[in-house]
């Protein structure tokens, strides 16, 4: 499948997640910057994504949103990047993916609203708290080079932004593991062309909420 990509954003979004895949895919792909606002629920791009939210993708006729979800089919539509396990070993790849865009965006997502969960409410949303999160996945890290086998894979670009980002900003404590991983993957060629690019268009974008 080497239909066009074109790629829906905006530089301070989680959008860089799918930058940085992209570029680890190494196939050409258009960009397109959205405001914020009124940009983003046009009758165009609201085909794209109801939410009106970025990431988004649009490859031939096939769209995706969701960074993990974007992340995942990349890996699949372009399988020689080899960035996916072997279908038989992909166990720890499918887990930890769906484990960050599951309960850690749950679990911080909360804490950011200013929510802490009781322990009942924690039985019932099924994300745990933020500490709890935090040691399942630095277990997870702990000692490994890469979240999901011997290689690099999807996962790390998804996983490794999450915790690069919460470092960076303080929403998570620089645990020795953390730094481990985050310093083995930060220095990737595809991760510094993309925050490059990312860098180079924010000047034309407002910041959020300023």
């Amino acid at each position: 499948m080497q239909q066009d990509i074109t790629f829906y954003t905006n530089p301070f979004s989680r959008g860089g997640i799918v930058h940085w895949m992209l570029e680890e895919v190494g196939v050409p792909y258009k960009v397109e910057n959205l405001a914020y606002g009124d940009a983003m629920k046009t009758p165009d791009y609201l085909a794209i994504n109801p939410m009106g939210k970025v990431p988004a993708i649009k490859h031939g006729s096939v769209v995706v949103t969701e960074a993990a979800a974007i992340c995942a089919y990349l890996a699949d539509a372009f399988p020689e990047a080899k960035l996916a396990p072997p279908t038989t070993e992909r166990g720890d790849y499918y887990r930890w993916l769906f484990f960050v865009s599951g309960p850690w965006e749950a679990s911080f997502g909360l804490r950011s609203c200013g929510i802490e969960m009781t322990p009942e409410q924690e039985l019932e949303l099924g994300c745990g708290r933020p500490e709890r999160v935090l040691d399942v996945l630095a277990a997870a890290v702990r000692d490994r080079e890469f979240i999901a086998g011997e290689r690099f894979s999807a996962a790390d670009v998804y996983v490794g932004s999450h915790i690069g980002w919460g470092m960076q900003f303080g929403t998570i404590d620089p645990r020795p593991e953390f730094k481990q991983y985050w310093q083995r993957l930060e220095q990737r060629p595809a991760h510094q062309r993309s925050l490059q690019q990312t860098e180079a268009a924010m000047p034309d974008f407002p910041v959020p909420g300023q």
